[in-house]
């Protein structure tokens, strides 16, 4: 029997709202996987929309190109003071300003589940929304602040995993736990099927500092690649259509003869081609160690850090520390340590393999669905 309100795969009336946001302080990852888990219920059947205060052009475009609804709120409002949690400020508003705006886009009809994406809204908004959905799932990375849901998603890897939201969810809440339920798009579990753990030898690099990259770690990752490489090791630089040195990292690539990828949708195949990545922490971490890709990584918010040190404590990743004056003298000598180890790298791909299946959305849609 299906739990009340439950969301079946297959039935084309079941309607699935989406709240998150986007922006260069955000990053896209919450975008990215919400968009990852809407695809996935809709090849179930599902309908989806999404509502968001910040959101780039690029990212909407790619929402609805994907058959899906997108609707934006907070155009001409007056914002009300943030609330009190530790990323409030990331909203631009009060949660009750929020809410009602929300409530506003979706109350043309009944909605069998929302889901909510965004470090600036918890248990006060969630409530308010009851009356509008039958289901929430809450999808956490920092469990620092309370929620009211029924599902609770949090794909990351942390020390004691299974009491990290005690007394944050309600008794009822059921909660998906860990890298098996990471949301990657198909195409992730498809280049795993024809990838292998690494060799050893370096042979292509990856360069993915996360699509906004506001302080341009992009090009200082460059720089350092430029004279810590020998020749012959090729590079592929990936950046989002929004990087604000855009041209800049596409001059430099083609005057180091890197290969460089703009809001490209050839993430999965790069990265099963690469040897080793220069990463950014968050949910990025999933897709490279689905594919086997050991990762200089590094953090650009305090919520990656842990994350990171839980991926290294693993040994699927080397972590540099935060993006800061001295990055790129450990990245440097990281690469040159790795360059001069084949078995080091091969350690890194394996463990990496090892943690992420790229079966996580069909885990969640079956839990979502009442069956898992």
């Amino acid at each position: 029997m299906q739990a009340a309100g439950a969301v079946v795969p297959g039935t084309l009336s079941v309607q699935v709202a989406f709240r998150l946001d986007a922006s260069l302080q955000i990053g896209s990852g919450h975008a990215m996987r919400c968009l990852t888990l809407a695809d996935a219920l809709r090849a179930r059947g599902a309908q989806a929309r999404f509502v968001c205060r910040q959101l780039s052009d690029s990212l909407g475009a790619r929402i609805t190109q994907r058959g899906h609804e997108l609707r934006r709120i907070g155009a001409g409002e007056t914002p009300e003071p943030c609330d009190d949690l530790p990323q409030s400020a990331l909203l631009g508003t009060s949660q009750a300003q929020d809410a009602r705006a929300t409530v506003e886009v979706l109350q043309d009809k009944r909605w069998d589940l929302l889901v909510v994406d965004h470090y600036a809204l918890d248990r006060r908004w969630e409530s308010a929304l009851r009356d509008a959905t039958s289901r929430i799932l809450a999808i956490d990375d920092t469990a620092d602040r309370d929620h009211d849901c029924d599902l609770l998603l949090d794909q990351n890897l942390y020390p004691r995993m299974e009491t990290r939201y005690a007394g944050r969810v309600p008794a009822r809440t059921t909660c998906l736990l860990g890298p098996r339920y990471a949301l990657l798009r198909p195409e992730f579990a498809e280049w795993r099927a024809r990838t292998a753990p690494r060799a050893g030898a370096i042979g292509r690099v990856l360069v993915l500092l996360g699509g906004g990259d506001a302080g341009d770690l992009t090009g200082r990752t460059l720089d350092v690649l430029e004279h810590a490489l020998p020749p012959g090791i090729g590079v592929d630089v990936i950046i989002g259509a929004e990087h604000r040195r855009r041209d800049a990292i596409v001059a430099t690539c083609a005057r180091l003869g890197y290969d460089c990828h703009v809001q490209t949708d050839q993430v999965a195949a790069l990265m099963a081609r690469a040897d080793l990545a220069v990463g950014a922490g968050g949910s990025a971490s999933w897709e490279r160690s689905c594919l086997g890709l050991g990762t200089l990584c590094v953090t650009l918010a305090d919520n990656q850090v842990e994350i990171a040190r839980a991926l290294a404590d693993s040994g699927a990743c080397l972590y540099l520390g935060p993006d800061d004056a001295d990055f790129p003298q450990r990245l440097e000598a990281a690469l040159t340590s790795l360059l001069r180890d084949p078995a080091r790298v091969r350690a890194l791909s394996e463990r990496a393999f090892g943690l992420v299946d790229g079966r996580g959305a069909e885990r969640v849609c079956e839990a979502i669905g009442g069956r898992a």
